[in-house]
């Protein structure tokens, strides 16, 4: 284990560098699209696989990805699929055929929903004590969300320069968290899969066991696992088969785990549903170029991380579940000010604000969501915990996205689509408040155990 606390921040730091690269994986190829499809005369059907290829496979594979790193051992598995995310990044920017662009962006989403699990687990599991665990898990669940709105101006400010500097970007910060983890990172153990006193073996008959030390099946007999009948005399420390599913289903009869994970699902439909509204709306409505666009979206991040740091404090007096609430209710107020925006909208007077509010409600939720979320289970399941939580942002994103562009292209061209969309986005958000205020309800203080459901 981490022994001091230099080397406890060290760690955090660079679980925090692999988690921003994942999040903002997601968006580095937003802004740069345009330009690939010039550049390599794509189609619009691959350019759209070169978004959705990431984030399929991130999102469909993040529960496997929990499941081993539990399994396999966490720093393991954080190591490997980084170096397999970084790998990728580099082939992406060196390629020139659609199709194999679309491969290398698959393999990161794989790398990435891997790689995730295992970097939320670490942290869990690292700090130990309530209140570092909690402060540790707003500063990462910060560089998350952060993420997202990095990778938008990361990739408006490369643009201008290559497009292709948008793959490598990940590669030197994935390379530098890779020769400094094995330094840094707890080395763990692969959760074990019997419990006290369960034994390995073959009885007499060389058929594989059932027997569980201290438990007998019969006075005189156990049964094998063919299902014959050996006698004791010739057992050899039967072990009874344990089924491991890849989610257990009774951990949803924590409330707060189901509730953190829906309220989490609609956060994601809001927020990313809405920057991708958004995104098109100053490209498309109000002639933003890529440089442009990832500046005017800066002040966001910038609101993100200030609130990020105020809600550690709001969640020690007012508790998970209000916290969380509040945020997704001041981030939907600042969704909802986006209604004001127009075909001529004043960027100072309409939009500023709006991103501003937006990104102080997201820094408020976000933290507060993961921490219900993997503080609802046990140290040998936060592989499983992170893994749900991940995968609830990242289907809520699909959700959002499809909802609002196939709301746009009902409405048609035009201002009308996009307010459509924000309207929604904004209903997505307070549909998340209400689940963050009732779900969470009992999760009153910062390290208290879920009420039993």
């Amino acid at each position: 284990m981490v022994k001091s606390g230099g080397h406890k921040q060290l760690a955090l730091v660079l679980l925090c560098a692999a988690v921003f690269l994942d999040s903002m994986d997601l968006s580095l190829m937003g802004v740069a699209l345009p330009a690939i499809g010039r550049d390599l005369s794509l189609s619009e059907g691959t350019l759209q696989w070169l978004v959705s290829g990431y984030a399929v496979t991130y999102g469909g594979f993040l529960l496997l990805g929990g499941r081993l790193a539990d399994l396999l051992g966490r720093r393991r598995m954080f190591l490997l699929s980084l170096a397999v995310f970084a790998a990728a990044s580099l082939v992406g920017g060196l390629l020139s055929e659609g199709w194999l662009l679309v491969i290398t962006r698959v393999v990161k989403g794989l790398a990435a929903a891997l790689t995730a699990p295992a970097a939320l687990s670490l942290v869990t599991t690292t700090f130990t004590e309530a209140s570092q665990r909690n402060r540790a898990l707003g500063v990462y669940a910060l560089a998350g969300a952060s993420g997202y709105s990095g990778g938008l101006i990361a990739s408006g400010l490369l643009t201008e320069v290559s497009w292709r500097l948008v793959f490598f970007l990940p590669v030197p910060i994935a390379l530098l968290v890779l020769i400094v983890a094995p330094m840094a990172l707890p080395g763990g153990r692969p959760t074990r899969r019997g419990g006290p006193g369960v034994r390995r073996g073959r009885c007499g008959r060389g058929h594989r066991g059932g027997a569980v030390a201290g438990v007998r099946a019969h006075r005189d007999e156990l049964a094998c696992g063919r299902g014959r009948r050996c006698a004791p005399g010739r057992l050899r420390g039967c072990r009874a088969r344990q089924r491991l599913p890849l989610v257990p289903l009774h951990v949803f009869r924590s409330r707060a785990v189901t509730g953190a994970n829906l309220a989490a699902l609609a956060w994601a439909c809001a927020t990313i549903g809405w920057q991708f509204a958004a995104v098109l709306y100053l490209q498309q409505v109000r002639g933003y170029g890529a440089l442009t666009t990832g500046l005017g979206i800066a002040p966001m991040g910038l609101a993100i991380m200030a609130a990020a740091k105020l809600a550690g404090r709001l969640i020690g007096r007012w508790g998970l579940g209000r916290t969380a609430a509040l945020g997704m209710l001041v981030q939907a107020a600042g969704i909802l000010l986006f209604l004001r925006a127009g075909a001529d909208a004043d960027y100072v007077g309409v939009l500023l604000p709006a991103l501003v509010v937006h990104g102080v409600g997201n820094g408020l939720s976000f933290p507060s969501l993961n921490i219900a979320a993997v503080g609802a289970l046990p140290e040998d399941q936060q592989g499983l915990a992170s893994g749900l939580i991940t995968s609830a942002v990242q289907i809520g994103a699909g959700i959002g996205v499809a909802v609002l562009a196939s709301l746009m292209a009902t409405a048609g061209s035009g201002i009308d689509g996009y307010r459509i969309a924000f309207l929604t986005a904004g209903c997505f958000s307070l549909l998340g408040a209400a689940l963050a205020h009732f779900g969470l309800r009992n999760r009153t203080r910062v390290g208290e155990a879920p009420a039993p459901a």
